[in-house]
């Protein structure tokens, strides 16, 4: 463990994880991976009290330390966190933030054999140690997620495939309606491999390897689609489909419906039971967002809706898909408050 660098009320405990199903993951990917936990003020003194817990993960090509850094004139989200526990505007709960990168940028939080068993690692490995290691109420109904853009997408999906283990979620812009979020990137990227690397993912990874990453624009596209593609469409040996022509930008119907299998929107109508068992749900997004994942936003709700899930909190805010960590206390603050016992 390493001592939290600013004076907060709570207590950060780092560790590194060794999982054992990374391990051999496809991509190499180290197996041993950082984990952060939040201890709120007043943990060491009520030695009998358990409390709720809420996992945070992130977004495409975030990785954990990445949590510390800040806009200018603002505070972190681990800031924010402490500050909302130490001025008891949310009952007190453990949160825990969880890396699963991965050398395409992220996993999407499922298993794929493209990237690794990341749905397992985080729900098999990490939840049960946490709960072994920490006084947690280890119940489902005290145990929410909560991500931003893939880690919204996470936060949404997550729940969906484990009611066992998940009882709230919160998804800000997260991804979903895939039509609007990832269809309307995909000409620019058949284009970006025609000029610069002959149509080739294989050059693009070469380049993007040779150099500072993320310093041409076509960088995150391509790196988004491949990633996406190794998370949603790769065949049990780890080849790692496109959902469209590289040459033409045309849609391959039989890849592309791999995808939409995984589309948050989709997914609402065959695990209804599931989500009328959380007793949280939150939504939000960014009227401006980039992505438009608004539009998505909206259309998770209204799946919701016609399944009768109408107690949830919803909003789209004036934003864009930049700079929300300040969104971050307002879904940890209404989880913390649904999942603590009544």
């Amino acid at each position: 463990m390493r001592p939290w660098s600013v004076q907060l009320s709570g207590r950060f405990e780092e560790h590194v994880f060794q999982s054992e199903v990374l391990k051999g993951n496809p991509l190499g990917d180290p197996s041993a991976r950082p984990l952060w936990v939040y201890l709120p003020p007043g943990y060491d003194a009520e030695s009998e009290r358990r409390y709720p817990t809420v996992y945070q993960i992130q977004g495409m090509t975030g990785q954990l330390d990445m949590w510390r850094n800040r806009m200018a004139f603002r505070k972190n989200f681990p800031e924010l966190v402490d500050e909302l526990f130490a001025q008891k505007e949310a009952p007190p709960c453990i949160v825990v933030w969880v890396d699963c990168w991965t050398s395409y940028g992220g996993s999407q939080f499922l298993d794929s054999p493209g990237t690794g068993a990341y749905h397992t690692y985080l729900c098999d490995e990490v939840v049960p140690w946490i709960d072994a290691h920490y006084r947690t109420l280890s119940r489902r109904e005290h145990r929410g997620i909560a991500g931003k853009s893939s880690g919204g997408y996470g936060a949404m999906i997550t729940p969906m495939l484990r009611p066992d283990l998940w009882g709230g979620l919160a998804t800000h812009a997260g991804d979903a309606l895939f039509e609007t979020c990832y269809l309307l990137e995909f000409p620019a990227s058949v284009r970006a491999l025609r000029d610069q690397y002959d149509g080739s993912f294989d050059r693009f990874w070469e380049s993007f390897r040779s150099r500072p990453a993320l310093t041409r624009e076509s960088d995150m596209p391509l790196l988004n689609d491949w990633c996406m593609a190794a998370c949603y469409s790769a065949d049990e040996d780890g080849t790692v489909h496109l959902p469209y022509d590289l040459r033409t930008g045309e849609l391959r119907p039989a890849i592309w419906e791999r995808w939409l299998r995984w589309d948050p929107v989709r997914m609402v109508a065959h695990y209804a039971e599931a989500l009328r068992s959380l007793k949280a749900i939150y939504i939000d997004a960014g009227r401006r967002d980039q992505f438009y994942l608004d539009l998505g936003a909206e259309a998770f709700r209204r799946e919701l809706e016609k399944i009768g899930v109408t107690d949830i909190f919803f909003e789209l805010f004036d934003g864009t898909h930049s700079a929300i960590e300040y969104r971050y206390p307002l879904s940890l603050k209404y989880l913390a408050e649904r999942l603590s016992p009544r």
